[in-house]
């Protein structure tokens, strides 16, 4: 099978002024081929799909374009996919979930150890509804009851020494620190 070429159309161009990005619906175009692989897509004739689209709708950085859900139809030949073009990267990382801003190379996935998964799990088996959360999260809310309990005992220490220093100076006495 000959190596054919592949064609990228937009329609249902739409700029969204809210969250300040452009979006529309890809159509990528590969005859006889049943489907055309992300890798190729990226590097579409050493000129990927985001390259193409920054020189079609005049882009100055191609971070800030994104393109996902990629659907090939039945027979393959064609390819239908959705696209966002944001005016700047601080706004694709405001409104952007964090999974596609991984897989665009705008953040790093925090790797957690799989014990710490286990045990988070475990411990949010052994309750229901609402509470799972405040389980999940109970080694945070201990360190957090023991942080305000000494954060209390730090106020009444200073309420003591305030209550001591008015005391002592009503009764004429100086009171040092």
């Amino acid at each position: 099978m000959a190596d054919k070429a592949v064609t990228i159309r937009t329609r249902k161009f739409m700029t969204n002024r809210l969250l300040s990005r452009k979006q529309f619906i890809i159509d990528v175009l590969h005859p006889g081929r049943p489907n055309v692989s992300k890798v190729y897509l990226d590097n579409l004739d050493f000129c990927g799909v985001k390259e193409k689209l920054a020189s079609l709708y005049e882009v100055k950085d191609p971070n800030t374009i994104f393109v996902f859900k990629f659907r090939t139809h039945f027979g393959g030949g064609k390819s239908t996919g959705f696209g966002l073009i944001y005016d700047s990267v601080e706004n694709a990382k405001k409104y952007e979930p964090k999974y596609r801003l991984i897989r665009n190379g705008l953040d790093t996935k925090v790797e957690k150890s799989r014990k710490q998964l286990k045990e988070r799990k475990n411990r949010a088996k052994k309750v229901r509804g609402v509470k799972k959360t405040k389980a999940s999260d109970a080694a945070k809310g201990e360190r957090r009851s023991r942080d305000f309990s000494r954060i209390i005992l730090y106020i009444a220490h200073i309420q003591l020494l305030c209550f001591l220093a008015t005391s002592l100076a009503f009764r004429g006495q100086v009171f040092k620190c």
